[in-house]
């Protein structure tokens, strides 16, 4: 069993990377429209930009193909 706490519905909580303060938050605090994510850790939740560029660039690419 995880010792990762819960949100209300009971689902583990998760990093979210918040869009308009640029910043990393534990749990889902912001409103949707603003969250990207989920992530494990708050380094992979602070790369979120980086990771949405390169699935951009390669969904881009297949389009091309």
């Amino acid at each position: 069993m995880s010792n990762q706490p819960l949100d209300s519905t009971g689902v583990p909580e998760e990093f979210w990377f918040n869009l308009k303060t640029g910043r990393v938050e534990f749990g889902k605090l912001a409103s949707a429209v603003y969250r990207v994510g989920p992530f494990a850790t708050s380094e992979e939740a602070a790369k979120a930009l980086e990771s949405l560029a390169a699935k951009l660039a390669k969904w881009n690419e297949e389009d091309q193909d």
